[in-house]
This record gives C-alpha cells, sequence and structure tokens, in this order.
C-alpha cells in the first residue's frame, strides 16, 4: 500500500503556508483587524525583530497577508489578513478549540516525559 503524502490530502499545502512556530499566530492576530508592526512585536514577545519580518515577508509571497504602506511621516505599515488568509480562519478557529481543549494534558505528558 502507498504511504499517503500530506500534499495529496490537502495538509501539505495548508501547513506550508501555515507552519511553523509562528505563522498562525501572527495570521490569527491580524484576522479580524491590521496590525502594525510593532503591535504585533509586543503582541508576541517571544519572537525577534529578524524572524517576524522572515514570517511576515513569507505570508505576503504566499498571498494570505497584505502589507499596507502610508506614505507619512513618520512610515506606517500596515498588516491584515488577505482574502485567501481569511479563509482559513474556520480552520485557525477549530486549532485554537483544540488547543484550549488538550493544552493542559499536554502540559503533564510533556512534562512526566521530562521525569
Amino acid at each position: 500500500m502507498a504511504k499517503q503524502q500530506p500534499e495529496f490530502c490537502g495538509l501539505g499545502p495548508a501547513f506550508q503556508v501555515i507552519g511553523g512556530k509562528w505563522k498562525a499566530y501572527i495570521l490569527w492576530l491580524v484576522r479580524n483587524e491590521p496590525r502594525r508592526f510593532g503591535e504585533l512585536r509586543r503582541l508576541v514577545p517571544e519572537i525577534s525583530e529578524k524572524v517576524l519580518i522572515q514570517q511576515l515577508r513569507e505570508m505576503e509571497a504566499d498571498g494570505i497577508v497584505h502589507r499596507k504602506v502610508f506614505h507619512e511621516v513618520p512610515p506606517r505599515v500596515e498588516y491584515s489578513a488577505t482574502e485567501l488568509g481569511a479563509s482559513l480562519d474556520d480552520a485557525l478557529v477549530s486549532l485554537a478549540k483544540w488547543g484550549e481543549e488538550h493544552g493542559g494534558k499536554l502540559e503533564a505528558l510533556r512534562a512526566g516525559a521530562k521525569k
């Protein structure tokens, strides 16, 4: 029996655009309202500036985040979910609910595994 690859069941393309440590969370933060770079930095203090820039650029290239530059002094940039990014909202909500339901159990399992 052939081994089914993630790209054939739809998970591959989905996780290419929201996979990794920060992309899903960043998309979650911009899904309902535009956010400025500094605001995202404050909302995700664990992420370095370099990684946040990289993640936003990749998400913009994948078409799930829009970068809007305001030509004013000082310069202002806002990030928001595109229509394609917004189409991931149901999946993000489901993942968030799953995390809320099982997060405690996962932490306990990880703590037990470290002993």
